[in-house]
């Protein structure tokens, strides 16, 4: 689903008329809560955005890293906290995700949780190792009809979005290929490098230095739009799949029942810490494209999210029991 960047003048006129309770908050220290660990996109982006605000705000606002689960212990611990707005959780495509994959899940990510606005996302590519002889993505396509249940692709384990990228590539074209679950993206880019795996749906990032290396070939990216530093690899659409976007994006919410004076502040906030220069820059540097929204517009995302990846992960027939 294509992701746009929301114009924020409307929710910044709306903060200038904040009620006393939302102009004096905060009072103290600030919870964000970080469901995955240290060192992975969610942690950087959440110290940005951490550093942002609580220079706004005149609070610290401490990170809070409870990882496990595919990030749903930080999620469902985020779900269960006072609903004031000292506690608020960077979300990401597993709060759509889970809901559909999970047999038990201690949270539910629309009753339990306000969406504040969209913050980033990370567009994704389909990466083949080199000694795959599919030049294009219709070759792909080609190739695993021709060899049903030979080629095989990595993920960052089951569930994650790169394993429902690959997935949704799998429903779309109608292909017959094999999983292997990694501990995590990266690993599974390095099991792709090694020859061990034959594709990789993952963020671009990381990826530059592998594509510019030879070490890796893009075939495309799973975005609207062509990217500036990937200008000659086209997207999904272009090369034949409609439909197919996949980027991993990112949202704060908080727990419902937070008031809504506190979730415009909130928003505000976040609204004029997108636009800063320092956030845009540092935010790009670890490949974050930075964006805001409403908090309708960010609810309504996530509503579609959990519908779309509800019918990939029904035609996978994916089910984690516990």
């Amino acid at each position: 689903m294509k992701i746009k960047l929301m114009a924020g003048a409307c929710t910044v006129a709306a903060a200038l008329a904040l009620p006393a309770h939302a102009q004096t908050y905060p009072v103290k220290p600030v919870r964000f809560i970080l469901p995955f660990p240290a060192g992975g996109p969610t942690d950087i982006l959440g110290r940005i955005i951490g550093q942002k605000l609580a220079a706004q705000l005149g609070q610290p606002v401490v990170p809070e890293n409870r990882p496990g689960a595919g990030g749903n212990v930080g999620t469902e611990y985020a779900a269960k906290q006072a609903a004031d707005g000292y506690s608020f959780v960077l979300a990401s495509p597993s709060l759509s995700i889970s809901p559909s994959l999970y047999a038990k899940l201690g949270y539910d990510p629309v009753r339990d949780f306000i969406p504040v606005s969209m913050i980033a996302q990370i567009p994704n590519v389909l990466l083949v190792h080199p000694s795959v002889p599919a030049k294009t993505l219709k070759e792909l396509v080609q190739l695993a009809k021709a060899k049903p249940g030979k080629l095989n692709f990595g993920s960052g384990g089951l569930g994650t979005s790169n394993h429902l990228g690959s997935e949704l590539f799998k429903s779309l074209a109608g292909l017959n290929i094999v999983h292997v679950p990694y501990k995590g993206s990266n690993e599974a880019m390095v099991g792709m490098m090694g020859g061990h795996v034959d594709m990789v749906v993952i963020g671009v990032p990381p990826t530059l230095p592998h594509i510019k290396a030879g070490r890796v070939r893009p075939l495309a990216v799973l975005a609207a739009e062509r990217l500036p530093y990937l200008p000659d690899v086209p997207t999904a659409k272009e090369a034949g799949i409609a439909n197919y976007e996949v980027t991993t994006w990112y949202v704060i919410a908080v727990p419902t029942g937070t008031p809504r004076d506190i979730v415009m502040r909130l928003n505000a906030e976040w609204v004029k810490a997108a636009e800063a220069a320092d956030v845009k820059e540092r935010m790009r540097a670890s490949g974050f494209e930075p964006m805001a929204s409403t908090p309708e517009q960010a609810s309504d995302f996530v509503k579609a999210e959990i519908v779309r990846w509800a019918q990939v992960i029904k035609d996978a027939k994916l089910k984690v029991e516990q």
